[in-house]
């Protein structure tokens, strides 16, 4: 049996032999041994040209975002502010706000087009609106304030050109007013059919 005992004794110790080996094999070998590699001619301007590049990218995605911010940006205003700022917003979207001057909208049909005044305070302005359709809430009515909102641009001829307007008059659903009118608001309790 000693012959037996002998092999695997053998066997055993062949694999560490084999692994130390191979541990050997995978570690890195000396500097001496390693072929040394030349730097490849113009890889740092290559790196440079890349990064000028991407910062000429940057600033043109940067200087088309600001221009087309100001172009689309909508400034809110009073007719007063809106006089007062006349040469700085003439070419710009503009939204207007001021209260309707009774007896000033006018209708033509051919082409469709609504004219009328808004003012605040003592500053009045003539607008413009080419459209057929207006909102329900615009009416020119003698007992109620419509307060408007007109979006466009202000001309060179002083009128405003409205690409779409608003309207909004709380008085005219307001019951306190509209009893003040002469008549009474559905399901209000004053009325009769309320009761």
């Amino acid at each position: 049996m000693n012959r037996i005992d002998d092999e695997l004794k053998n066997a055993i110790l062949e694999p560490k032999a084999t692994s130390s080996e191979a541990s050997n094999a995978n570690a890195d070998p000396p500097a001496s041994v390693l072929p040394k590699v030349a730097p490849s001619p113009g890889r740092g301007k290559r790196s440079w040209g890349l990064l000028v590049g991407l910062i000429v990218m940057g600033g043109a995605i940067l200087a088309i975002a600001l221009t087309g911010i100001d172009n689309a940006a909508v400034y809110s205003k009073g007719v007063d502010q809106l006089l007062l700022e006349r040469a700085r917003l003439e070419s710009r979207n503009v939204r207007v706000v001021g209260m309707l001057v009774h007896g000033s909208l006018k209708r033509r049909n051919e082409p469709c087009e609504y004219r009328f005044a808004l003012q605040k305070g003592a500053a009045e302005i003539v607008v413009r609106y080419p459209q057929c359709i207006i909102p329900d809430t615009f009416r020119d009515e003698p007992n109620a304030d419509v307060e408007v909102t007109a979006e466009g641009r202000l001309q060179k001829d002083g009128s405003f050109l409205a690409h779409q307007i608003m309207a909004k008059c709380p008085s005219k659903y307001d019951p306190k007013n509209r009893k003040k009118a002469g008549s009474e608001a559905p399901g209000d309790l004053g009325s009769p059919t309320a009761r």
